[in-house]
């Protein structure tokens, strides 16, 4: 178990003032069967936004917000304490087989987890290249030698892609960040008949730093897949995700658990300044 500290402080500074914005943040950890929030805020400035908060059709929590008046600054602020017991607990359903998989109730349960987005899905080279991967496996066995495959072939590479790549475009670079491996990851699951689904969230990236010590965090994202029940790997760093990683969203792709998003009048262009802090309190 591990007791996380989160702040995630987005600013963005316009060129010219902005009469109007409307947005949504999905920046707050949700309460999961392996993580419990413990305190959890969300501020906006300037002040005088109209804000309201809601759960999603994906069950995550999302702060909207709207500011009628003109400002020339926005800034968010995120802050969360979360218990996580990931590590803890094992999934306690048996893998299930290919004939269970792809029946018709696998494929009604899972509808929203099965189908390509226009991010994930990794073209026909890749899903040649997973089928043959996969041969003679069983789908647990599936799973992870696919999450092998991708060790071999890809590298974690910032700056290599953009927020709009999709899964087929960073394969054919075999390079990305986190996004891009959790929609390659995805999509090849996904071409193999195994639902998956892109999480969003923080990672902790010093296991050794000592209590209480801040640390520079980030936002990253990760696959969850089902194969009998749901379990989770991370691509970015080849390993199973643990007590270290906090979940903010579950969706199909990026566009489903953006972090901040929003339309606005004015503003001419802007200066984006993020910062996530994480500090291990237990």
């Amino acid at each position: 178990m591990t007791r996380l500290r989160i702040s995630h402080a987005t600013s963005y500074d316009y060129v010219r003032r902005v009469s109007l914005s409307y947005n949504e943040a999905r920046m707050s950890p949700i309460t999961d069967p392996h993580q419990v929030v413990l305190e959890s805020s969300l501020t906006v400035g300037p002040d005088h936004a109209a804000v309201d908060t809601y759960r999603d059709y994906w069950g995550t929590r999302v702060t909207s917000f709207d500011i009628t008046s003109p400002h020339d600054r926005l800034a968010v602020l995120a802050e969360a304490t979360v218990e996580v017991h990931r590590g803890t607990r094992t999934v306690d359903a048996e893998p299930v087989g290919w004939a269970d998989l792809h029946g018709a109730a696998a494929r009604n349960r899972f509808s929203d987890w099965l189908p390509q987005t226009p991010l994930s899905g990794p073209g026909d080279e890749v899903i040649a290249l997973v089928r043959d991967e996969v041969r003679g496996l069983d789908p647990h066995e599936a799973a992870m030698a696919v999450f092998a495959w991708m060790r071999g072939q890809m590298s974690y590479v910032p700056g290599a892609t953009h927020v709009h790549s999709n899964a087929e475009h960073a394969w054919t670079a075999r390079k990305g960040v986190c996004q891009d491996l959790a929609h390659l990851g995805a999509g090849a699951l996904r071409s193999l008949g195994i639902p998956a689904r892109y999480v969003s969230g923080y990672l902790h990236p010093r296991p050794a730093a000592g209590i209480g010590e801040e640390v520079v965090g980030e936002s990253h994202a990760w696959v969850e897949w089902w194969d009998g029940g749901w379990r989770a790997w991370d691509p970015t760093n080849t390993g199973p995700v643990g007590d270290l990683h906090v979940v903010v969203a579950r969706g199909r792709d990026y566009r489903d658990v953006t972090p901040l998003k929003g339309i606005l009048s004015g503003g001419g262009g802007s200066t984006l300044a993020v910062r996530v802090a994480v500090t291990r309190l237990a």
